[in-house]
């Protein structure tokens, strides 16, 4: 059972689309979503630096097309929403995201054209920005300690475990005073890292941003899902394209339960794991909580045969039908 995954924002890297600008066609599709974005995402994707695909306007939609890029080359062409689905995408058992990165998996998954999804994701990204610029705030990844401690020290401190990731890890969001506070006096066996990120997301922080994006989704008209797609909102599999979109909107200011996310999965029976660019993250998580199943971060078109085989030996599998119903 195969499953495509698809990282959120942090993920990004100077450069990331360089190496898949070699690819036939795909300097002309980034051109064009581009143009739907209102951003060079050429330039960002090959030239910029790291402070300025940090900004989060530029970051989500950039992501979100390296993703689909990816999304691409190792299943075929992702079009517009379609139950006709190319023979190897038809074979696709899963498809998740990881904050950001779920308006990829609609992308995949058919309940959003790739041009719906760059549109709504570069009004999300500038509506999170601007969210994020009325306070001062950001994000700490939490590393280790006792789970319900870590947990029991952020409510003290006022902060939101923004991203629960498993495997040890939870990222804490809030503003910069309330993050400070809490690294003075961090919860025991304890490692804080804080995040290259411009705002507290996934928060109460984030309410203007999410009727932002609410106003900009109501002009669509979305798909039901073509596989099964997972919700970071509790890890459920949806159904119905409308309630994904809601989903999308509603998560801006919710936080992301990727551990959740992880246990539908092992529930599943997954039995492969394939992390689109710019990837690494998601399967470095998967390492410790998906233990003996087959991992492939694709990084680069150098990775794609590794791909086109675990797509052959794994997707379709026996396992995905057994979990039907």
């Amino acid at each position: 059972m195969l499953v495509i995954v698809a990282p959120g924002q942090g993920a990004q890297v100077p450069g990331l689309l360089s190496p898949w600008l070699e690819l036939p066609g795909v300097s002309a599709q980034i051109d064009a979503w581009s143009e739907t974005a209102g951003l060079d995402l050429v330039r960002y994707g090959t030239t910029a630096d790291a402070e300025e695909i940090r900004d989060t306007a530029v970051a989500q939609p950039l992501l979100v097309s390296a993703g689909l890029v990816a999304a691409s080359a190792v299943l075929g062409p992702v079009s517009s929403p379609s139950p006709a689905l190319p023979a190897e995408r038809s074979l696709v058992d899963a498809v998740a995201g990881h904050s950001v990165g779920e308006f990829t998996a609609a992308a995949i998954a058919g309940v959003l054209s790739p041009k719906e999804a760059l549109a709504l994701v570069a009004e999300r990204g500038r509506g999170m920005a601007d969210a994020a610029a009325r306070t001062e705030t950001g994000m700490t990844a939490v590393l280790g300690g006792d789970r319900e401690q870590v947990l029991q020290a952020l409510s003290d401190a006022g902060l939101t475990p923004a991203n629960d990731n498993g495997s040890g890890q939870i990222v804490a969001a809030g503003t910069t005073e309330q993050l400070a506070a809490f690294a003075e006096n961090p919860p025991a066996r304890a490692r804080l890292r804080p995040l290259p990120v411009a705002g507290a997301f996934h928060t109460e922080h984030m309410a203007p941003a999410v009727e932002r994006v609410r106003e900009a989704s109501a002009t669509l008209s979305p798909s039901d899902p073509t596989v099964r797609l997972l919700s970071n909102a509790d890890g459920a599999v949806v159904d119905g394209g409308a309630e994904y979109l809601e989903r999308l909107v509603s998560q801006i200011s919710s936080p992301v339960r990727w551990d959740a996310c992880t246990r539908t999965l092992a529930d599943l029976g997954v039995t492969a794991l394939i992390e689109l660019a710019p990837a690494g993250t998601l399967t470095g998580l998967a390492k410790r909580a998906l233990r003996g199943v087959e991992l492939l971060a694709v990084k680069t078109p150098d990775d794609l045969d590794r791909a086109g085989a675990l797509v052959k030996e794994h997707a379709g599998s026996p396992a995905a039908t057994d979990q039907e119903g």
